[in-house]
């Protein structure tokens, strides 16, 4: 199934987002998550891809086995900055003979192990070529997703900017956008009406991290630009050592941020699960009726 394709009909979208464990035991406990979150047959699954590429061949074992050993619709992410057009063509290739029709073009972050790093001659060194590479090659065969960054990309120098750039992304033929993480829901409709007066009217899934490590979180959120709410904030530091304290609440924040981004007419929600399934499950149980409802219209 294309994602494209079921967004742009109206179809209320429920997704995951996994990353390639680096051992056996990961491997098996992302397996089992999975395998906990399939009852609730989501609209897609996603695989993250390493800085610099660092995860190729990882990323596409584990698109390839959710691909074949179950039910689900799996995404694969795909960086740019670190190969050459030949590599990202292949890889490509090597995903349609899979059977993958969902690709995230993403620039991808800059190897922090590397501090002289530069991008292969002739590489794509940003997404809106990535996205124009994989049109001008594959035509309508994927179904192609792009980031979108609600508080403005760390590189950005203001929304403005953010906002043109999107667009270009857009215009090379992305289908949909998935955001960043964010907290404060305004900033999610703020970038909507900036991308509407722009003329972008691609279906903007936002990107939900339910906190369940407070240190953690907060480092993502300051490498992303991501702003985490002072009063969230205030209830979470005294649990700081206190994951199961930290999970509650960060569950029930999580929950109030969605039922308001439902009842503003989002058009699904993603979740960043951190390959665990319980604040995913928690948090789409107390919205089940809710969500359900939307995906039958």
């Amino acid at each position: 199934m294309k994602i494209g394709e079921i967004l742009k009909r109206g179809t209320f979208s429920i997704s995951f987002e996994f990353f390639p464990p680096k051992t056996e035991e990961g491997e098996r406990d992302l397996f089992s998550t999975i395998k906990s979150l399939e009852h609730i047959s989501p609209t897609f699954v996603s695989v993250t891809y390493g800085a610099g590429g660092s995860t190729r061949d990882k990323t596409r074992r584990i698109v390839e086995k959710i691909h074949k050993e179950t039910h689900l619709t799996v995404m694969a992410h795909l960086t740019c900055i670190a190969h050459s057009k030949e590599e990202i063509l292949d890889i490509l290739n090597e995903y349609r003979k899979i059977g993958i029709e969902n690709i995230l073009a993403l620039r991808g972050d800059i190897p922090t192990n590397i501090p002289d790093f530069k991008p292969p001659n002739g590489a794509c060194k940003h997404a809106d070529e990535l996205v124009r590479l994989i049109r001008s090659n594959f035509g309508d065969y994927f179904s192609i997703g792009v980031a979108s960054y609600p508080e403005g990309h760390p590189e950005s120098p203001n929304m403005e900017w953010e906002i043109r750039y999107f667009k270009k992304k857009v215009m090379e033929g992305a289908d949909f956008s998935i955001t960043q993480m964010f907290f404060i829901n305004d900033y999610y409709y703020e970038f909507l009406d900036m991308c509407y007066k722009e003329g972008v009217s691609i279906p903007i899934v936002p990107g939900i991290m339910p906190i369940t490590n407070f240190r953690q979180v907060s480092r993502f959120a300051s490498m992303c630009g991501a702003t985490i709410p002072d009063d969230l904030i205030r209830r979470l530091e005294p649990y700081a050592d206190d994951q199961e304290e930290t999970t509650k609440i960060g569950i029930e924040f999580a929950i109030r941020q969605c039922e308001d981004l439902l009842r503003n007419g989002a058009p699904g929600l993603h979740f960043y699960t951190l390959n665990r399934s319980r604040a995913t499950l928690e948090i789409y149980q107390a919205l089940g009726n809710s969500i359900e409802a939307l995906r039958r219209t």
